[in-house]
């Protein structure tokens, strides 16, 4: 299970947090339960009405941009 500790938010994704309302406790779930697409460089995580575009860097997750789906 992704705990918070896991995350490393980079600055483009805590403002789009902030502007959609996405805690990072919804993004352990999504990573955790959400359906995940491979892109070219990372993955996509969509769940419930938002999605986390995420890359792994050694044992974190690095978190790129979130957004709810319209």
């Amino acid at each position: 299970m992704v705990q918070p500790d896991d995350l490393w938010i980079t600055k483009h994704a805590a403002e789009k947090m902030v502007i959609e309302g996405i805690t990072m406790a919804q993004i352990c779930l999504a990573i955790d339960r959400g359906s995940r697409f491979k892109q070219t460089e990372g993955y996509l995580c969509v769940y419930s009405y938002f999605s986390v575009a995420y890359k792994m860097v050694g044992n974190k997750y690095k978190i790129k941009t979130v957004f709810t789906n319209k």
